[in-house]
């Protein structure tokens, strides 16, 4: 089946969350042909998970002080600072709805485009109870993430689910600002090497097309009916904190 790629948008967190979601409900209709798309955030953003709570009272104060964004996102999982990043979205009906294996079958094509980078990844090891106590999603790494052989998470992902129809998107990390995730998360930034983000973008998008789509992925732009159906979505979980 061809796949839909939705070439890159810079946006507030709102509308990258909206499109996301729309993404979503046209899979549910069965017609939609499987999207992917990669995004960037138009100004620092702190992204909380659908049922994550705890928010602090220092992430407050920074987007008070406008040094960034709050906002909640459709999917699970913890707190994501979405800065020195790109972000993926998926949106397909996988073969199983066993979470796991979907999670690992939507992730091989990640997987084969750090390895083309020289950048071997893996599928972490903590358990998600675990992980579900620290607000930092990056703080570990569990079967739903990718890290490297350093045990530095490279690639947090989370899910979202509408019967068989599935949202995965996630925050590749190219290049994290040290001093704002110091701030955010009173913790140094994971390890990584920085990566140049046009190779990073060229090698996923190669990826993608080889290991997830098949050959077939079909570059169309959001047509101005689409947008009126994205922005006519209400759905209070997203909207900004």
């Amino acid at each position: 089946m061809t796949w839909r790629w939705i070439p890159p948008l810079t946006a507030d967190g709102q509308r990258q969350m909206a499109i996301d979601r729309w993404m979503l409900a046209q899979q549910s209709g069965g017609q939609a042909s499987p999207m992917l798309r990669l995004y960037r955030w138009s100004q620092p953003t702190l992204s909380l998970g659908r049922h994550q709570r705890q928010i602090e009272p220092h992430w407050i104060a920074l987007a008070e002080q406008g040094r960034l964004r709050l906002i909640r996102r459709p999917s699970g999982g913890r707190a994501v600072l979405h800065a020195g990043e790109l972000t993926y979205a998926l949106a397909c009906r996988p073969r199983t709805t066993h979470r796991l294996t979907a999670y690992a079958e939507a992730c091989q094509w990640l997987v084969a485009a750090f390895e083309a980078l020289g950048v071997p990844l893996h599928f972490g090891s903590v358990k998600a109870a675990a992980a579900a106590q620290r607000g930092n999603c990056f703080a570990s790494g569990t079967a739903a993430d990718l890290v490297q052989a350093n045990g530095a998470k490279r690639i947090g992902s989370a899910q979202l689910w509408r019967g068989a129809c599935l949202l995965q998107h996630g925050s590749v990390l190219i290049q994290p600002p040290e001093d704002l995730w110091r701030e955010v998360f009173s913790t140094p930034a994971p390890a990584l090497e920085p990566l140049p983000e046009w190779a990073v973008m060229e090698a996923l998008q190669r990826s993608a097309r080889d290991h997830l789509c098949g050959g077939l992925l079909q570059h169309q732009e959001l047509s101005q009916s689409e947008w009126g159906e994205i922005e006519g979505q209400g759905d209070p979980a997203a909207l900004a904190l």
